[in-house]
């Protein structure tokens, strides 16, 4: 079967499913023309209406967030298509025309206007984005503000995506970042401890310097110059360190890329169709690897050349300190009364030395860790400056929604009202803290941002956990031992506190929110939210559910109208009132053998009367009003 590829349309104010075809499996060979409007899908039971709506998702990646719910939409996917493949086409808002082709278990391939495989890939979000829902997703958004969140998102999907996108970026930075400074922070710690002994060592060394007379000047001269032996060798063995280590790194290189071609293929890839573009690969890295082995055998040379010259100024240093040393010990013998200390001063001596390249360690660590740590707040600010941005899209939709739906429904959000993450953070962090752990979070939560309580922990201010938080000392303590851990630390810094959403119901006169709400009221509160105006098409399957069907008739349907001229929809639906009073411009019709799924009929409401009148509860009737309302015969 032809791919589908449609040619680029006219820009549209909104994005469109085009086609749908499905080869293999259940639907085997049904094509699914979309209509702009309002697209119907009705049938008996079995007929395999839930999985189209299942294979548009599926096809465009746009996959529930909850493991459980992917899996089953997996499964789902896997079962019906039996090894065959989706093609779906649509056009995007500037009106580009692509088409992506799926198979179970495969990656989407996405094809430009001319047929060709991009490589756009759809998880990066921005190209084509749909509101799909799935049966009882109504009521479950209801209960859940995760799903609401998602909900308002989906009216300003291309900008929520980007902004994502940028935060995911910064937050892997920011990981990054906390992965170099712990480590900084450590060593810091370690050499700061081992340098505490240093006015120590000073101090003794200058009490032998303190020694008057021509006998102390000449025995401090030559410590002095002793010492300066000690720094001048570890001089020349850091050198040779330095080179061993390049030569060590050029080594294992050389060699490495030809030495590794022939496991990354095997003979069958390099005689298949696609030898052409293999062949000439391997052959060009066959290349490299000859030019790179003769750079590397250069350097190499080079590195052996250089260490032969500091071996040689090595062992030329080694016997002038051989003549230097044996000076040394002759001023000291010839001051009977200096020998019994003299071995006692070059240990000091040396024990300078090694303190002083520690504290010239700590500095070189401590100025790479004030960078970091710079660079760590400019992207927590950042990060911060994203999230701004983000709840003030929020709320331009939440009002635009309120515009649309309100009074009868209202919605707001409070920005970081849910702490759920925050609050579990610190959990885990107190979970070794003997306390209890829960309260403890909660009131930490409730009484501080992450940023604060992460300066508090780092003062070690217990005071502020017991005025601000309600702790008793105790836990005041524990806490702080137990948050003082800098994994944690570094997680408060992006730690998400999201937006919180609240929906609510006018029920005569009082609002209500949907947690209070029965499960016909919490469906009647969120589905008109679903059919505002919006960017891209809305499919869902049984909205109906949980309604009664006055409310479907007189307000579902107007909304239906209201929007399907600014909005691509497509609904499986049993209830006949909402493709006949919706004046549904395509309607497919399922039917099954129970081997394979078949078009019954197609087309306007007119041309499937006969099949709504039957499959659909209150068809009939559902005509009858049609006719009364809209003057239709």
């Amino acid at each position: 079967m032809e791919l589908h590829h449609v040619p680029k349309t006219d820009p549209s104010p909104f994005a469109r499913l085009r086609t749908m075809t499905v080869v293999g499996g259940f639907h085997d060979g049904q094509g699914f023309d979309f209509a702009n409007g309002l697209n119907c899908v009705i049938g008996a039971r079995g007929t395999g209406k839930t999985s189209l709506l299942e294979f548009v998702r599926y096809a465009l990646d746009a996959m529930p967030a909850d493991p459980v719910a992917r899996r089953r939409v997996e499964d789902l996917v896997a079962a019906n298509l039996n090894g065959g493949r989706i093609e779906l086409s649509f056009a995007t808002k500037d009106g580009l025309a692509y088409t992506i082709s799926r198979s179970a278990g495969e990656n989407p391939i996405v094809l430009d206007e001319s047929g060709k495989p991009t490589e756009i890939s759809l998880a990066s979000g921005g190209l084509f984005s749909a509101d799909i829902y799935s049966q009882n997703s109504i009521e479950r958004i209801a209960q859940d503000a995760t799903s609401q969140l998602a909900l308002i998102d989906t009216f300003e999907s291309d900008r929520i995506t980007d902004l994502a996108q940028r935060m995911r970026t910064i937050k892997a930075d920011l990981d990054a970042s906390a992965s170099s400074i712990a480590p900084l922070q450590k060593k810091i710690a370690v050499l700061e401890d081992e340098i505490a002994s240093l006015p120590s060592v000073v101090e003794k060394l200058r009490a032998y310097g303190d020694e008057g007379g021509a006998q102390a000047d000449a025995i401090n001269a030559a410590h002095m110059l002793k010492s300066l032996r000690d720094r001048e060798q570890r001089t020349v063995a850091a050198a040779t360190k330095l080179l061993e280590d390049l030569g060590c790194g050029l080594g294992q290189a050389h060699g490495a890329i030809l030495a590794r071609l022939p496991s990354i293929t095997t003979p069958d890839v390099l005689e298949g169709p696609n030898a052409h573009i293999l062949v000439p690969l391997l052959q060009s890295l066959r290349v490299c690897g000859s030019d790179m082995d003769e750079h590397l055998r250069r350097a190499l040379d080079r590195l052996r050349e250089e260490s032969d010259s500091v071996a040689a100024r090595a062992a030329r240093l080694a016997s002038v300190h051989r003549e230097q040393e044996l000076a040394f010990r002759s001023t000291i013998e010839r001051h009977e009364e200096a020998r019994g200390r003299a071995a006692e001063r070059v240990k000091l001596e040396k024990r300078r030395n090694e303190l002083l390249a520690k504290q010239t360690e700590r500095d070189e660590c401590g100025t790479r860790l004030r960078a970091l740590v710079v660079r760590r707040g400019e992207l927590v600010d950042q990060l911060s400056d994203l999230r701004d941005e983000r709840f003030a899209i929020r709320t331009q939709i939440v009002e635009r929604i309120n515009r649309g739906v309100g009074p009868a429904i209202r919605v707001s959000l409070v920005q970081y009202g849910n702490s759920e993450e925050y609050v579990r953070l610190l959990e885990m962090a107190l979970k070794n803290g003997r306390v209890k752990r829960c309260m403890v979070a909660q009131k930490i939560a409730e009484a501080f941002d992450p940023d604060e309580i992460a300066t508090l922990i780092e003062a070690r201010d217990a005071q502020s956990l017991i005025d601000t938080a309600g702790l008793n000392p105790e836990q005041a303590q524990k806490a702080i031992h137990a948050l003082a851990d800098s994994r944690i630390l570094f997680e408060l810094d992006t730690v998400e506190r999201a937006d919180l959403p609240s929906i609510e119901l006018n029920d005569r006169g009082t609002y209500k929110g949907t947690s209070s709400l029965s499960a016909g009221q919490r469906c009647n509160t969120i589905l008109p939210i679903l059919l505002l105006e919006s960017g891209n098409p809305l499919l869902v399957d049984q909205p109906e559910d949980n309604l009664d069907n006055r409310f479907v008739s007189e307000t579902v349907v107007e909304s239906i109208r209201r929007v399907k001229a600014a909005r691509q929809l497509v609904f499986v639906t049993h209830n006949a009132n909402i493709p006949v009073l919706g004046d549904a411009e395509k309607i497919f019709v399922l039917d099954s053998d129970g081997q394979r799924s078949h078009r019954r009929s197609e087309g306007s409401v007119d041309d499937c009367r006969d099949d709504i009148v039957n499959l659909l509860e209150g068809g009939e009737e559902a005509f009858r009003e049609r006719q009364g309302r809209y003057s239709f015969r």
